[in-house]
């Protein structure tokens, strides 16, 4: 295998960002006193999210902004009389706790530290992020993370990657791969940083975006086989 630098997104790459959302969601909302049976509203919650990280991304909005105004939109349309910012605290506090590790998470990071270095490259909060490590288990084969809220810029920035491969023990470009789900900023990232990458694409779903993976995979199980090809 010609990588020697591993670069992992975290959501929904290594950590299945979707289970611990929903559980830390359905927390928070009965901390506030809320009832059971709240889909509708955990859906709409995230359609709300997804948007203002697509703008968080584009440098529209900052991610504290972010953190509160995303059950702010909820709260206030669906006619709910609750307080955003403590939401926000419940739920940041909650994450750690509701961590779900992807299938083969924990070999995939034991195996490439064994070959290389290992890091990892997010757009989440910081602290949030680094806590959520500590609980998984995967934090022994992390070498470094790189977060946008350090770096001051979000994937797929240039700026980021930039930030990040400081933080290598030894980096080269033809050395690095990034491993990552999400075509709009791993991928696309990757492209224009100029570096390998490996598209996580469990759903298997079509390729419509300008992003080009230089390796795809639908299983974690499958990166080292790939990757050594």
């Amino acid at each position: 295998m010609k990588h020697r630098l591993f670069l992992f997104d975290l959501d929904d790459t290594l950590l299945d960002f979707k289970a611990s959302e929903k559980l830390s969601f359905t927390r928070t909302m009965q901390q506030l006193g809320l009832p059971d049976g709240m889909d509708g509203l955990f859906a709409q919650y995230q359609a709300i999210n997804v948007a203002l990280w697509r703008s968080f991304e584009a440098g529209a909005v900052t991610k504290d902004f972010l953190k509160v105004e995303r059950f702010r939109k909820t709260f206030a349309a669906n006619g709910l009389e609750c307080d955003p910012e403590l939401a926000s605290r419940l739920y940041l506090d909650s994450l750690p706790d509701t961590v779900v590790l992807i299938d083969g998470a924990r070999q995939l990071c034991e195996t490439l530290a064994g070959i290389g270095e290992v890091g990892i490259i997010t757009n989440g909060v910081e602290h949030i992020q680094t806590r959520r490590i500590a609980s998984s288990g995967l934090q022994a084969h992390i070498s470094f993370v790189s977060t946008s809220e350090a770096s001051g810029y979000a994937k797929p920035d240039v700026r980021f990657f930039e930030y990040a491969s400081k933080m290598a023990r030894a980096f080269r470009k033809e050395d690095a791969v990034i491993v990552g789900d999400r075509l709009d900023a791993d991928i696309l990232g990757a492209n224009r940083y100029g570096i390998e990458s490996c598209w996580f694409n469990p759903e298997r779903a079509a390729n419509e975006s300008e992003a080009v993976p230089t390796y795809e995979v639908s299983s974690l199980h499958d990166v080292v086989p790939a990757l050594a090809a």
